[in-house]
């Protein structure tokens, strides 16, 4: 397909697919003569994820250059190809490293260990929860970090099913774009069932409203 028929197919439009071609996002088009370039369905699909993590995701393009590369590296594995998704979408959260701080931090340390999780401490994930800690102690709430435990029984579950789902896609560009889209619009589901679920139980703890 030329260039119109893959903006047409895809929703993008002519001068940003050119934009990501020069940016390296999107591979070259196999050339039919010096000015005309034709495009496959597997152009079409990386139009389509890329449009994802920027969209759904709200990467940058370095960002997104960072993801694509990963799962462009041949051999590369998929656990790596995850970490670099979720990494690129996730917030860096901006906090001194003070004594609140370091008291946070070692309370998701104990965390990680007690349950056996195998995760980096500079992840971007490791720090947002440390950082959730820290504004939670600094408000008189430092007593909620007991509550971690329970969190993270729920957040395992929800893990497993998330894990499922990607374990079954066997193509690359389909198993990121499950990760980024899931991760994205997951982390809104959870946080809408959540407040679902705040509205049931308080009604059945404090009774219904009046």
């Amino acid at each position: 397909m030329r260039v119109k028929e893959l903006s047409s197919r895809s929703g993008v439009s002519v001068p940003t697919i050119k934009y990501y071609l020069r940016e390296g996002l999107l591979p070259p088009g196999k050339l039919s003569s010096p000015n005309q370039a034709s495009y496959d369905d597997a152009h079409l699909r990386r139009l389509r994820l890329i449009r994802a993590l920027v969209d759904i995701g709200g990467l940058t393009i370095t960002a997104v250059r960072q993801v694509l590369s990963a799962a462009d590296t041949p051999d590369e594995t998929v656990p790596r190809i995850f970490y670099a998704a979720q990494e690129s979408i996730s917030a860096d959260p901006a906090l001194p490293r003070d004594e609140d701080w370091d008291f946070a931090e070692a309370r998701v340390a104990e965390l990680v260990e007690r349950r056996g999780w195998q995760v980096k401490p500079d992840s971007r994930a490791w720090q947002t929860v440390v950082a959730v800690l820290v504004s939670a102690r600094q408000l008189g709430h430092g007593v909620w970090t007991g509550t971690l435990d329970a969190y993270a029984d729920a957040c395992e579950r929800i893990a497993a099913a998330d894990l499922s789902y990607i374990e079954g896609i066997e193509e690359m560009d389909a198993m990121l774009e499950g990760v980024v889209v899931g991760t994205a619009l997951g982390d809104t589901l959870v946080t809408a069932l959540r407040r679902l679920a705040h509205q049931a139980e308080s009604t059945r703890l404090l009774g219904a409203e009046s």
